[in-house]
């Protein structure tokens, strides 16, 4: 397969969103035109200044929230793997519902936690959080979110495109681009069918590293394509924490990649714990 990634410029970022079937729908919301110049009032991961939680509570029941005046084109499940991190996940919350709202997308929040001391497994966590979302609703499109990621430009639309997407390709901790070509961290959107047809994550990941390369083999192992928005679109600033331990046996993991039909989504065993509608987002506590 030919390894090169589309790289989807500003101007065109619309036309590569795949809507719901709203065909049969009434007061459709319109789309909004992309902005030469659109960026966040978020200047910096680090800032204290975040509009507080209560100030949106309002709005919002266990993590949903649909436009008002409008029908959205788009349905999304904002997946976000989580654990001892409450502060990350305030500002989180507090910023992203008005990012998102912004662009007039249903969506729902679920923040997948978990429980036990084991090292903790990231793509096993989105796995669950596709596997609950879909006993709520047909979500045709998922976003997986680390807790830690904000972005700066209100053109990154948090919908899907034809193929999976890299939203975070520019990171400022990486200087605003890829720390390397394949790499596929962050957060990252996809078609539900796609998510399905590349088996999922990996469950084998536990520690920090691998998941995500391990992904991007799937998808390429599947003759998937991922694209990237212009990285001035793409940009994310980090909020502070310390590194994760390594995960020691990653580099042998991912030589496993060609085995996807095997190991994955469809091998994805856990135990829920709590599962609670929060005023801003569905807690989903689970035990691997």
């Amino acid at each position: 397969m030919n390894d090169t990634r589309f790289q989807v410029d500003s101007g065109n970022i619309i036309n590569n969103l795949v809507p719901v079937d709203y065909s049969h729908l009434e007061n459709v919301c319109p789309l909004s035109p992309v902005k030469v110049t659109s960026t966040t009032s978020l200047t910096s991961c680090s800032v204290s200044s975040l509009v507080g939680t209560e100030a949106i509570k309002s709005d919002i029941l266990g993590g949903e929230w649909q436009p008002k005046n409008c029908t959205s084109r788009f349905l999304v499940a904002i997946i976000v793997p989580y654990r001892a991190r409450e502060k990350h996940l305030h500002k989180f919350l507090s910023f992203m519902h008005r990012f998102v709202q912004s662009q007039n997308i249903h969506y729902k929040i679920y923040v997948i936690e978990q429980s036990t001391q084991k090292e903790f497994n990231r793509g096993k966590l989105f796995n669950i959080g596709f596997l609950e979302a879909l006993k709520e609703k047909p979500f045709p499109c998922f976003i997986f979110h680390d807790v830690d990621l904000l972005p700066e430009n209100s053109n990154n639309m948090y919908a899907c495109t034809e193929t999976p997407r890299h939203l975070s390709a520019a990171i400022d901790k990486f200087g605003y681009s890829p720390p390397y070509y394949r790499n596929f961290g962050g957060v990252l959107s996809i078609l539900s069918h796609q998510f399905s047809l590349v088996n999922g994550f990996s469950n084998k990941f536990y520690g920090w590293g691998g998941e995500d390369d391990n992904f991007y083999n799937r998808l390429r192992s599947a003759l998937i394509r991922p694209v990237r928005f212009d990285y001035s679109v793409s940009r994310y600033c980090t909020l502070p924490h310390e590194q994760e331990k390594p995960n020691e046996n990653r580099h042998n993991l991912l030589k496993l990649s060609s085995n996807y039909v095997l190991e994955g989504l469809n091998s994805t065993k856990y135990t829920v714990i709590q599962r609670s509608d929060e005023p801003l987002f569905a807690k989903i506590v689970v035990d691997l």
